[in-house]
């Protein structure tokens, strides 16, 4: 106690200069204790997420009685977004049974609307088919996974939704339906999230309790020379780094509270979610309020451990031992995992992420990360002492000796800014990722809707709904569940040829009025299914429950389908006029098709909509869950991107702020010797961008190896990602540019002979 209370009288008792650093360690400290209370929350916003979903889900039978309230739900894709939509048709029995959000099931002709789903109809009007009846109140919070949900109960009749509906029991189950991050991918938002700001976020922390080392070491010694135990020094400066750290963590939980308060009512892109979802946890508060001091208290006692040890030389200023080597053992260590799982794509069987490969290649990738850290003092001693001995510039020399002399501090200003580099590069790996899932992949969209579920009407006028290119309907060939194995089917596309020219890439030797064979050389063919072959096709709701028998014939369609596409694999062409009139085949799904431009996908499911609400529309190749994910994952990236540049900045400008007010002495004392004020500019900027530069070289091609290893790993089309590598290179002399223009403020104006007599 007695070393802990003179440690706060030193803290609050040794001059301005003490007091602006433990400011300054203070406010570096709330920073990153803010961003991780944000990484520590995210996982706790999703699950809140998940919680709702399931609290609404509804829990259904197929046995129908004459009293059942029935449900049918659709989920249509609104951009990337979902829009889900529950019909209810109230009965006698589970009537009373409410899902969360609402005060009572909506009647017929009845529409509750989510918030953002409100605002949506009154912008866009179109949308009406979709919210057939009249609206009667909002979805409760309780009842949304988020605010921005898109979300509607709406009311209807029994005769309505007979066919599809299901028989209502209760609502609410202990899992959601669809999780807003998968449990396995969110493993890797967490690997990457851990690269992009914990990692930063532990140097940082670190740089904050090591803020003016030289000075605190020379009054740690001045303690040590008076009569002060090694333990009792240690304990001395770990009790001003432990103040300064739980002020910082205090300020840092109020900084936060803020944070949520002001993005839950703004949002996010793909992420939003109510106040108290991001509300901090006695987790959170506990990891923030005890793990940054201890991580502080460890790392005062290290930073003291040489003055308490060996005073006399700290007083003297001794001349400095050489960084210690270990780093560089990490960085070897590192980067040997990261190009092993390299050098594997350049083989016929890359490594995959399955079983140890899931703990090797992201720890490879955190050593790597590491490694470089800690390498960069040695790296930044080789160099100025090698170019001190050789050049025969006095700027060269004066930066070099000085960094000879002290590598770490220099270090210190630039490790958030080689960090953040290196960051950079493994998340533009994890952007390249998702950009294949969510890319289109042919420039044309294909809907398949039931057959059975639409009147003829409405299959002439979704046909002419603006937007849709070409209609046709597929079908499978009928099989008997009791015959043989080998009985030969296929699929058939009913169109015309203009149709088919429509629906496909490229088609060859059509004639219009015939039945043909289809031939797509990238396709199998049907189970067996050659010419001369009878494909019976069932139509059960036409010609008194005939059977259509076609023949497959010698002629061909050569064809080329879009991938994906409704009528990929199909194996025969059968015209219009072949068919009977009004004819519904067994199985059978009307496809459209148009553009695969957002906007024009847009129009042409509202268009759907407004003709049958009701109808399930299945856009071929899009999951919109998948789609909501990845929108999900790459919004926690770029949170993630942002807080590694906050991080990296702040480590940049608090450090370069210290090391101005710590080198104040020395800069005096070689102005008044005669050096001008236009070299000792050059000296400081010399001293920072030189070993700055060489790490962001390092960090280049480190973290384009991590980058690499991830693709890898990940099973990626795209392994070497050069055309990103011009971006990082561009940000790497940005990132140089701003540390020499930082590095200007270190030289004053006015000179102040006192701080020699100070010092």
């Amino acid at each position: 106690m007695r070393e802990f209370l003179l440690g706060l009288r030193l803290l609050f008792g040794a001059g301005r200069g003490n007091r602006i650093r433990f400011f300054l360690m203070a406010a570096g400290g709330s920073l990153g204790v803010c961003c991780l209370a944000l990484v520590l929350t995210i996982p706790q916003i999703l699950d809140a997420h998940d919680g709702r979903a399931a609290a609404r889900q509804p829990r259904t039978t197929s046995a129908q009685s004459a009293g059942s309230t029935l449900l049918l739900q659709r989920t249509d894709p609104y951009g990337s977004k979902a829009f889900t939509r529950v019909f209810i048709a109230k009965g006698t029995e589970n009537a009373g049974a409410v899902p969360p959000g609402l005060k009572e099931l909506p009647d017929p002709g009845q529409v509750v609307l989510s918030p953002r789903a409100h605002d949506l109809l009154r912008d866009q009007p179109g949308i009406k088919g979709l919210l057939p009846g009249h609206e009667k109140g909002l979805v409760g919070a309780g009842g949304l996974a988020h605010p921005d949900e898109l979300f509607a109960y709406i009311g209807t009749t029994r005769d309505k939704i007979t066919d599809d509906g299901r028989a209502l029991k209760g609502w609410g189950y202990d899992y959601a339906p669809f999780p807003a991050v998968e449990p396995s991918t969110l493993t890797y938002i967490r690997f990457a999230l851990g690269s992009l700001v914990l990692l930063p976020l532990g140097i940082f922390l670190s740089v904050c309790a090591r803020l003016s080392a030289a000075s605190r070491n020379r009054r740690l010694a001045s303690l040590r020379l008076l009569g002060l135990s090694t333990k009792g020094t240690q304990r001395v400066n770990a009790a001003e780094t432990v103040v300064a750290a739980l002020f910082g963590a205090l300020l840092g939980l109020g900084e936060y509270w803020v944070l949520n308060q002001v993005m839950t009512r703004t949002g996010l892109p793909s992420l939003r979610w109510y106040p108290a979802d991001g509300a901090l946890s006695a987790t959170t508060i506990a990891v923030c309020l005890i793990g940054c001091p201890l991580l502080a208290w460890f790392v005062g006692r290290a930073s003291a451990r040489e003055a308490a040890a060996n005073p006399l030389a700290v007083r003297r200023t001794a001349a400095p031992k050489r960084p210690t080597k270990w780093g560089g053992l990490l960085l070897v260590t590192g980067v040997g995992i990261v190009a092993g799982y390299c050098a594997t794509g350049f083989t016929d069987h890359p490594a995959d992420s399955l079983g140890p490969n899931a703990i090797v290649m992201p720890a490879g990738i955190l050593l790597t990360g590491l490694g470089l850290v800690l390498t960069l003092p040695l790296i930044s001693y080789s160099i100025a002492r090698g170019l001190a001995r050789t050049t025969q510039s006095l700027t060269l020399n004066l930066a070099m000796r000085r960094n000879e002399v002290e590598p770490g501090s220099t270090m210190r200003v630039v490790t958030g800014l080689v960090l953040l580099v290196f960051s950079a590069s493994l998340a533009q790996g994890v952007l390249i990722q998702l950009e294949q899932v969510t890319r289109p992949s042919a420039p044309v969209q294909d809907y398949s809707v039931p057959l059975a579920s639409l009147t003829t009407r409405q299959q002439h006028e979704v046909a002419d709904v603006p937007g849709v290119r070409a209609h046709a309907v597929t079908m499978m060939s009928w099989t008997d569940p009791d015959g043989s194995s080998d009985q030969p089917w296929a699929s058939a596309v009913v169109a015309t040829c203009d149709q088919l020219t429509r629906l496909v890439r490229h088609s060859e030797g059509c004639v219009d009025g015939k039945v043909m064979r289809l031939s797509d050389p990238n396709a199998g063919t049907g189970q067996g299914a050659r010419p001369g072959d009878a494909l019976p096709f069932r139509l059960p709701k036409s010609g008194g429950g005939t059977t259509l028998t076609i023949t497959l014939p010698q002629d061909e369609i050569t064809y080329s389908a879009y991938d994906p596409s409704a009528v990929h694999g199909a194996d025969v062409l059968i015209p219009p006029s072949a068919m009977p009139t009004a004819a519904r085949p067994q199985g059978a799904q009307y496809v459209l098709t148009s553009s695969s431009d957002h906007d024009e996908v847009r129009k042409v499911l509202d268009g759907i909509a407004a003709v049958a609400p009701t109808v399930a529309v299945e856009p071929i190749g899009v999951n919109i869950e998948g789609l909501q994910q990845i929108a999900v994952l790459e919004t926690l990236l770029a949170v993630g991107m942002i807080m590694g540049l906050v991080i990296g900045t702040a480590a940049f400008v608090v450090s370069a702020t210290d090391r101005a007010v710590e080198r104040r002495p020395q800069v005096t004392a070689v102005t008044l010797i005669g050096a001008p004020a236009r070299t000792m500019r050059a000296v400081q900027c010399v001293q920072v961008v030189l070993p700055l530069s060489v790490g962001l070289v390092l960090a280049l091609v480190t973290g384009k190896l991590a980058e690499s290893c991830y693709l890898i790993t990940g099973g990626s089309e795209i392994y070497w990602d050069s055309a990103g590598l011009p971006v990082l290179a561009l940000a790497a002399a940005g990132v140089a540019a701003v540390s020499a223009v930082g590095a200007l403020p270190l030289v004053g104006r006015r000179i102040d002979p006192e701080l020699i007599r100070r010092d």
